[in-house]
């Protein structure tokens, strides 16, 4: 069973190729974890195979997954998650997340796209997740996705996360940046929405900057610096849940690894901050677990 006790904590940042080089180098308390798409590493040797697993052996590696296809109508792909399990058993990874997502419909579309929130949908999903659990040996994490359109509706966005993960048991990747971003694209208050968040199921926090299509069209894209309205979310997830562990991930338009460091700063400034909100965040949580 993977070892899902190991140190998690702190402030990381998104392991891409492009940065191989610059994060060996780097001082070690630099970030304190890191995250990869398994897709990109399982099987992987050679140059690059040897410089990932040095990488694991200073840092924690969560995985990220991209095409699980968990909301698919597609057979789930459990070579794949027996592939990811075998990569979590190698370098000791603390957790494996995905995407509350489909990507395939007779072979891979290359996007992620919403799953119809209903009830059958919950079902449909609840048992995939399920599945992906018992091959896994432990809860994997289900990330809030952002999307541009969605089809068929019986079900609130956060009423469909909140039954999904209550019927599967799975826990949440909190992504406030999709949060602001869905916010923005679908006119609802990003404060109420995080609050209708099961949040005591949070296990780590995405942040990330997006792109600004118009004024009241933003894209999830990875692409950009983080902007203040997005910081200011992420102190507000910090109020409610504590200083989870939080990524920062950054996809396209890759700066040097300076740059992006001081934006883990900057979340490392949010986690210490947040220390005084403590009492607040454990309150906030045990009443939502109605304890």
């Amino acid at each position: 069973m993977p070892d899902t006790t190991c140190e998690f904590q702190g402030a990381g940042l998104g392991l891409r190729r492009a940065l191989l080089g610059p994060l060996l180098s780097m001082d070690p308390g630099a970030v304190d974890f890191m995250e990869v798409a398994p897709e990109n590493w399982i099987g992987v040797g050679g140059r690059y195979g040897r410089k990932f697993r040095s990488l694991a052996e200073r840092f924690p590696i969560a995985l990220h997954g991209l095409s699980l296809d968990i909301g698919g109508p597609d057979p789930l792909d459990t070579d794949l998650v027996r592939s990811v399990r075998g990569l979590m058993d190698e370098i000791n990874v603390p957790i494996y997340s995905e995407h509350l997502t489909y990507c395939a419909a007779d072979g891979h579309l290359y996007d992620l796209l919403p799953i119809p929130f209903t009830e059958d949908a919950v079902h449909y999903v609840a048992q995939r997740v399920r599945q992906v659990q018992d091959i896994i040996g432990a809860p994997i994490a289900l990330e809030n996705a952002s999307y541009y359109a969605q089809t068929h509706t019986e079900l609130s966005e956060a009423e469909f996360i909140n039954a999904v993960l209550a019927q599967s048991g799975c826990d949440l990747l909190l992504d406030v940046n999709n949060i602001y971003v869905n916010s923005t694209n679908h006119g609802y208050d990003a404060i109420e929405f995080l609050d209708s968040l099961p949040l005591e199921r949070a296990r780590y926090i995405h942040i990330a900057g997006h792109y600004d299509e118009a004024d009241d069209l933003k894209v999830d894209t990875h692409g950009a610096d983080v902007i203040d309205p997005v910081w200011e979310l992420l102190a507000q997830a910090y109020r409610r849940t504590g200083p989870l562990p939080t990524l920062l991930e950054r996809d396209f338009n890759l700066p040097p690894l300076q740059e992006l460091l001081v934006e883990v700063g900057q979340v490392r400034q949010l986690q210490s901050r947040a220390a005084e909100y403590l009492p607040e965040a454990v309150g906030q949580l045990l009443s939502l677990i109605h304890i």
